[in-house]
């Protein structure tokens, strides 16, 4: 295995690793960590925990116990995911967890970056853009467990983390991969552990990722992991995948903007049904 990753949900896990998957690599998702070692086919791991709105001690012990599993696999690089709306509160999750793992790691020039182009997210001069629309008002500020109520993410990691927050503006990403690892190291003999990086493009994903190909930790959205691959040799191929015919359920638990208008869209021509957890609770029927 070369390159570990740790997802702080299963979802989220699971699109890192079609990632990079369709990048090249042979990669696995763990629910969990792993009991017994991967087999010597697997270039990429990734653990799936549930640790995104769990208190932060735990999604720390939880986190390095993964790290460690991913360490006995001998990998040379180690990716923490976590969403692309940067799902997270003053208190943490990502700002505790980015610490436990430089630290367990010695790491340097962590790269911040939640950018994801291809689904409208990205990030400019240190800000967090739901397409055309800061974060803290794009209806991520509602959300009931993580309320995102500011976009700029110097001053939402600030609290998280006991490091400075540094950053690569998009004038360096621009120019490409020497210029962002310039800029790094630039921020890091500045005092800056975590560097919140500007990407409003694949392209500007890809450099990042080439900038990226010396460090020990990088966290982010799947989007920044695109190019990892490729560091290690790896080509872009079609997965050993087709998809089953006939019918389909969808169950959707997100209350999102984009997810409640994916649904008034496929309520229009599809049959619905609303599921109250609660009667599920008091063990309503639903036949």
């Amino acid at each position: 295995m070369r390159l570990g990753c740790i997802g702080d949900d299963f979802t989220g896990s699971s699109d890192l690793a079609n990632t990079l998957a369709k990048q090249g690599m042979r990669v696995v998702q763990y629910s969990g960590i792993p009991a017994k070692p991967a087999t010597a086919d697997v270039e990429a791991g990734v653990v799936a925990l549930k640790s995104r709105s769990i208190d932060p001690a735990g999604a720390i012990a939880q986190s390095l116990a993964a790290l460690e599993w991913l360490q006995d696999q001998r990998c040379t690089q180690f990716f923490f995911k976590y969403c692309s709306t940067f799902d997270s509160t003053p208190k943490g999750n990502i700002g505790p967890v980015a610490d436990a793992l430089a630290d367990a790691l010695d790491a340097d020039r962590v790269i911040i970056c939640p950018a994801f182009p291809g689904t409208g997210r990205s990030v400019y001069q240190g800000y967090l853009f739901v397409n055309d629309t800061p974060l803290h008002e794009s209806g991520m500020e509602n959300h009931p467990l993580t309320p995102m109520t500011d976009a700029d993410l110097h001053r939402w990691m600030a609290p998280q983390s006991k490091y400075a927050i540094g950053h690569v503006s998009a004038q360096a990403v621009f120019v490409g991969a020497d210029a962002i690892a310039e800029r790094l190291k630039a921020e890091h003999a500045a005092g800056k552990r975590h560097i919140v990086v500007d990407a409003i493009r694949d392209e500007d994903l890809m450099q990042i990722g080439r900038a990226a190909a010396n460090l020990k930790l990088v966290t982010g959205g799947s989007g920044v992991a695109l190019e990892l691959p490729a560091n290690f040799g790896c080509t872009p191929g079609t997965p050993d995948w087709e998809g089953q015919s006939g019918p389909v359920l969808a169950i959707s638990g997100s209350c999102s903007s984009a997810t409640r208008a994916q649904v008034a869209q496929h309520a229009a021509r599809n049959p619905v049904r609303e599921v109250l957890a609660e009667e599920i609770i008091e063990g309503a029927s639903h036949r």
